[in-house]
């Protein structure tokens, strides 16, 4: 309904309570998955960190800031020979990210950090790595430079001491954990993701500045479309994204945007200041969509790309699902995440490596009966079938290979097809 609608498509026609959300508009600014805090060199500045995840806005564009330390790019040691990451140091590099959280609570510019690598994918380059998406090249100077990027380098700082740890991860797969491990310990759905995601090797291959989307254009919803269109996302993703904004806050000194304090940001964690979009921004639930639509609070921030999910029609059936149904927005936004992640990436092995079953390994492959075919004659359809009942009789499934104590089903998976085998020929 109109009297829903937070603000016009343009910014000259706010008024009133609504338009003191809203800073004047930067119209350079271009938006990051979340606001990033600055990072000092001493420790104490470590657990400081705050950004806000954004994606369509979702990368809020901050003004540049010097890069103390940064020497062209941070160092990729060579994974083990055979998978681009080790799966057993995935899931202990998890285990460590998961106290890095703890005690710095940098859930909000850890997100960004993934988005950023993932969000410069363009689904019509079909060559790796010029296409961008997930594939390390943010570790390197001149795409930390990126207006788009600045404050990253403090997100790199915190998982450089993981990565040296476990030299058999590829950065592209550390950024994409962190981001995924950062939205489930904030309390967010579980998301399925995979890894082996290989690396850049260079700096030449990073992607050119400007991939990522606009805080404040003329025509928000055309250019978030234009935008995410481009990566491959549709309405339903980028308004599921769009609620990872429940996360972090936006500092005015770094990005143009927000207040210098609020309420709910006056006293941290970590340094005080900002302006959020939730009131318990370090927690994930659909908060920021009910704020929008409800327009309650004039100490929580909303953009021009926030407001305009409730504007556009077609943004506005999922933002409205979303602000009623958080289990409707966690599995979207979980799915979502989970593509996002994956753009531009090129997995080694292909299928990529699962940590989420309790044994790190590699994606299984889908059964196929044809696989069993011996000799020079075809199995009939009717053998493939038997095979296939047998197969799931000893565990397997179309989808899953067979379960626990594998060599003896594969065993016992040989004498049953030899018998097979011997009926055929008969």
């Amino acid at each position: 309904m109109a009297e829903r609608l937070l603000f016009p498509s343009s910014m000259s026609s706010l008024s009133g309570a609504a338009a003191s959300r809203l800073l004047p508009l930067a119209t350079k600014t271009r938006l990051s998955l979340s606001t990033p805090s600055s990072l000092s060199s001493s420790s104490s500045s470590l657990k400081c960190l705050r950004s806000s995840p954004l994606l369509s806005h979702l990368f809020l564009r901050q003004r540049r800031s010097p890069f103390p330390g940064a020497t062209g790019s941070y160092n990729t040691v060579a994974s083990p020979k055979g998978f681009a990451s080790d799966p057993d140091q995935l899931k202990a590099a998890r285990d460590d990210i998961k106290d890095l959280l703890k005690t710095t609570f940098c859930h909000p510019i850890m997100v960004r950090l993934g988005w950023h690598d993932a969000g410069t994918y363009n689904k019509d380059i079909k060559e790796w790595p010029q296409r961008g998406g997930a594939n390390g090249s943010l570790r390197f100077e001149v795409e930390l430079k990126h207006a788009a990027n600045a404050g990253l380098l403090n997100a790199l700082k915190l998982l450089q001491p993981i990565k040296e740890k476990y030299s058999g991860v590829t950065y592209a797969d550390l950024f994409q954990l962190a981001s995924a491990t950062a939205i489930e310990e904030a309390g967010g759905p579980k998301i399925p993701m995979k890894y082996g995601r290989v690396d850049v090797s260079a700096p030449e291959q990073c992607p050119e500045e400007g991939r990522l989307p606009d805080a404040g254009p003329p025509t928000p919803a055309s250019h978030l479309r234009d935008v995410f269109y481009r990566m491959g996302l549709d309405d339903k993703e980028i308004v599921a994204l769009s609620g990872a904004h429940t996360l972090g806050r936006s500092r005015p000194e770094r990005s143009g945007w927000g207040k210098q304090e609020t309420k709910y940001t006056k006293d941290g964690p970590g340094a005080p200041g900002g302006q959020s979009w939730t009131v318990q921004w370090l927690k994930f639930d659909n908060s920021y969509f009910k704020d929008i639509k409800e327009k309650r609070d004039e100490d929580l921030l909303v953009l021009p790309t926030d407001a305009v999910i409730f504007e556009d029609p077609s943004f506005k059936v999922y933002a409205e699902k979303y602000a009623e149904d958080t289990d409707a927005f966690f599995k979207d936004y979980a799915e979502a995440h989970a593509k996002l992640s994956n753009l531009g990436a090129k997995f080694d092995p292909p299928e990529g490596i699962s940590i989420d079953d309790g044994t790190a390994k590699a994606a299984p492959e889908k059964f196929v009966a044809a696989q069993y075919s011996s000799g020079k004659r075809e199995l009939s359809e009717a053998m493939k079938q038997k095979i296939r009942a047998e197969y799931e009789g000893l565990g397997g499934s179309p989808d899953k290979p067979l379960q626990s104590n594998y060599f003896l089903n594969i065993m016992i998976g040989v004498a049953v097809l030899a018998f097979l085998a011997s009926l055929v020929a008969m």
